[in-house]
């Protein structure tokens, strides 16, 4: 009789050994970070890379970059470009500053002409108001002189010419001389003689002395003029 413990027939098939493969990082018995394993680190080399590591690693290059490293967007100028518009920018304030330095040149040249004609036009109107007022002393002296009283050597005669010297100095003259044209800005006609030897307006005597200073007349000469005859 056979024992059927020996029968290979009736034995139990024995359970394969499991095996346990421990993938933690962190080891639990000595709290060390572990050294990836070669075998697994080969596996994900030989497959396709982690999209999740890769979109991370890509995320990171891109915040790792320097901004100001980044060319600018829509910024097409060159430096070249960029220099050569202010070059023309700084030409162009040039101009405007030269064309404001030129105008603001000729009006101070021109305040200036206007002032020195005021001032002349004031001078010569001061003068003239003085000479006015002196006139009737002058028509004396002339009336004296007419009548003889200015003799040679005379106190009278020394004080008319040292006066007529004076206006003479400023610029004073004598308007309206017998035989001259009649000319209505100079001359005031006081009495009208017809004449056949004139064939035009002409003075025939003066009865009281006109004077101007420069352009501007102190007082018209009153005359007698001769016209011709209709």
């Amino acid at each position: 009789m056979t024992d059927q413990n020996q029968n290979p027939e009736n034995e139990e098939p024995t359970a394969p050994e499991s095996k346990f493969s421990d993938k933690r990082r962190i080891d639990p018995e000595t709290g060390e970070v572990r050294a990836p394993d070669a075998g697994q680190g080969a596996g994900q080399g030989a497959g396709s890379p982690d999209p999740a590591s890769a979109g991370a690693g890509a995320e990171g290059a891109t915040a790792s970059a320097d901004p100001a490293d980044r060319p600018a967007e829509g910024s097409d100028a060159t430096d070249e470009e960029l220099v050569e518009l202010l070059q023309e920018a700084e030409r162009d304030l040039v101009a405007e500053y030269r064309d404001r330095a030129a105008r603001a040149e000729a009006e101070l040249k021109n305040f200036r002409t206007r002032v020195e004609r005021d001032r002349a036009a004031n001078r010569e109107a001061v003068i003239a108001e003085v000479i006015r007022t002196l006139l009737p002393a002058i028509d004396d002296l002339d009336r004296a002189e007419a009548h003889g009283d200015l003799t040679e050597g005379s106190s009278l005669e020394i004080v008319a010419k040292k006066l007529r010297g004076g206006f003479e100095r400023y610029g004073l003259r004598v308007v309206g001389e017998k035989g001259e044209s009649f000319d209505p800005q100079f001359h005031e006609a006081l009495v009208r003689i017809p004449s056949s030897e004139v064939t035009s307006n002409t003075v025939a005597d003066v009865i009281e002395t006109g004077y101007a200073l420069g352009d501007r007349l102190i007082r018209a000469a009153k005359v007698a003029v001769h016209v011709p005859e209709e």
